[in-house]
């Protein structure tokens, strides 16, 4: 009897730097348990400023700098198709996690990112580092790693 893959789908504004980080790490932790071949794992944007972009270089670097690979391509949520392709929507912030009820998901598919943060529990969002400098990225990676951490352990 084969079980079907956990479908996850991490998303921020703009897939950029938040979503594909977390589908980098959470990638990385799957792969290093050796259970890749249970879930589908993708990442996204509510909107499509940057579709068909790498990651933010910082993003980039700060994987590269935990020994994780950053090599996501920015996409836009696919409201025709996303809602029912995945099982399970990790919303980077609270704006997100709206934007994706607007977008036709249902509620009951979605947390956010923090909510599986161990260290977190009132599950505050994931802050977006665009406009920071590096060392917010390193914040955000410390985040993602213990949140993409306990939500394997969920799983």
């Amino acid at each position: 009897m084969t079980t079907e893959p956990k479908r996850v789908l991490f998303v921020c504004l703009g897939n950029i730097c938040r979503s594909p980080l977390a589908e980098a790490i959470f990638l990385h932790l799957i792969e290093q348990r050796g259970i890749a071949d249970r879930f589908i794992v993708d990442s996204c944007g509510t909107g499509g400023w940057h579709a068909g972009n790498r990651a933010d270089p910082r993003s980039i670097m700060v994987g590269a700098k935990n020994g994780i690979t950053v090599d996501s391509i920015a996409r836009k949520f696919d409201q025709s198709t996303d809602p029912d392709g995945f099982d399970l929507f990790l919303a980077m912030d609270a704006a997100n996690k709206n934007d994706l009820i607007d977008l036709g998901v249902d509620p009951a598919k979605i947390r956010l990112m923090r909510s599986f943060d161990p260290s977190t529990p009132n599950a505050p969002d994931v802050p977006d580092p665009y406009y920071g400098g590096d060392n917010g990225f390193d914040k955000v990676y410390e985040m993602l790693l213990s949140s993409c951490t306990g939500l394997l352990d969920s799983l």
